[in-house]
């Protein structure tokens, strides 16, 4: 009976195994980062970071399975006028210098629904390394009509504290929450 549960085990055991996480590659083109914080009461300010790079081990089976990893350059922040990018750029805020890159890696996730999940990872912003959490969804997984190849569309939100990244400066009156709303497409790696 032994030698018959064994040879039935070892027979199934391929035809169960796990689809493993497949890698999905950034579309620059069509992912983009808003971020948003309130300004002395009077007005929202915006900025927006475009054209990054980053990997997505998609496991479509098993999301839980799946990581993030992305990366953009400090300087490619876009605010829509000079003299405020100029500012963010200065002491009073991120000194910000060729070169410095911002990141995030995925440290695990959770699935809360059919096509949501929380993603938990370390964003390091400014030489600080903290752990966030976005509030991620699923857009849609399918083949892209005009590349005809596999894709995959996600959305996210989450909130920082500009002063946990050493970039306080003048909160409470710009306030100190800024409000992150993440877009991004993936296309499946070649």
């Amino acid at each position: 009976m032994k030698r018959l549960l064994l040879a039935t085990t070892l027979i199934a055991a391929p035809m169960t195994a796990m689809a493993e996480p497949e890698a999905y590659t950034l579309d620059s083109s069509h992912s983009q980062i808003v971020f948003s914080y309130d300004h002395l009461g009077f007005s929202t300010g915006y900025g927006m970071f475009s054209g990054f790079e980053g990997e997505i081990m998609f496991d479509q089976e098993d999301p839980a399975n799946s990581s993030v990893e992305v990366s953009m350059p400090l300087m490619s922040m876009i605010t829509g006028w000079e003299a405020r990018f100029e500012h963010l750029m200065s002491p009073d805020f991120f000194d910000g210098q060729e070169g410095d890159m911002i990141t995030f890696t995925s440290t695990g996730i959770e699935v809360t629904g059919e096509d949501t999940a929380n993603i938990t990872g370390d964003l390091t912003l400014n030489g600080v390394t903290k752990e966030v959490v976005l509030d991620a969804t699923l857009n849609q997984v399918g083949q892209h009509p005009m590349e005809e190849k596999p894709w995959a569309g996600f959305s996210a939100t989450t909130t920082l504290l500009r002063s946990d990244y050493n970039v306080g400066a003048f909160a409470p009156f710009v306030s100190d929450e800024v409000q992150v709303e993440l877009s991004v497409e993936a296309m499946k790696a070649e």
